[in-house]
């Protein structure tokens, strides 16, 4: 490989990360950019009790060598975790980084609505439910790579490709999704 193309390759890693974007799939355009559709469903605030005015914008955040891509809202463990839309939950699962998550699709399955480091799930919720704006799918807490001393919900939101794939879309800002 010439040294030219390494050093070009080497500058847009680091425009990447020191920018918070992360480029899926060789896409370094990707900007996280909430489509108007989206802002139209006047999506609801998933923690009881909190305003749009106390969420912070903070999608393009450094998260070690990617962007942050979604929106953390601190709370007291145990807070109820509520759908920001009707859908239907697509996967219950636990990883290493979101701990305790949930997928949930939007009725249109256009879009997955991420839920992570929660503390437990509402009592029964299960894959392939159907689920209702407002209604209780877990508790806010600090599972996976959370600090235990900050619970917080992780919420992101991905544009679903055609194959509808729960672990993989689009990543977009939640901020203005929930903030409009």
């Amino acid at each position: 490989m010439p040294v030219a193309a390494i050093v070009t390759a080497a500058l847009m890693s680091a425009v990447s990360v020191s920018s918070g974007i992360n480029a899926r799939a060789g896409d370094s355009t990707h900007i996280g950019k909430a489509p108007d559709d989206l802002i139209a469903k006047h999506l609801t605030i998933p923690v009881p009790g909190i305003e749009a005015k106390q969420l912070k914008p903070m999608f393009f955040d450094a998260r070690g060598r990617r962007g942050h891509e979604a929106i953390d809202i601190m709370a007291p463990r145990g807070r109820p975790v509520v759908a920001v839309e009707d859908g239907t939950i697509a996967k219950l699962f636990t990883s290493v980084p979101g701990g305790l998550t949930v997928y949930q699709f939007d009725p249109a399955e256009k879009y997955t609505y991420y839920y992570a480091h929660l503390d437990h799930y509402a009592d029964g919720l299960a894959e392939g439910d159907k689920v209702k704006r407002g209604q209780i799918l877990g508790y806010v807490g600090s599972t996976g790579n959370a600090s235990a001393s900050a619970p917080h919900l992780h919420f992101a939101i991905f544009k679903l490709g055609p194959e509808k794939r729960w672990w993989k879309g689009d990543a977009l800002d939640p901020y203005r999704a929930l903030t409009r």
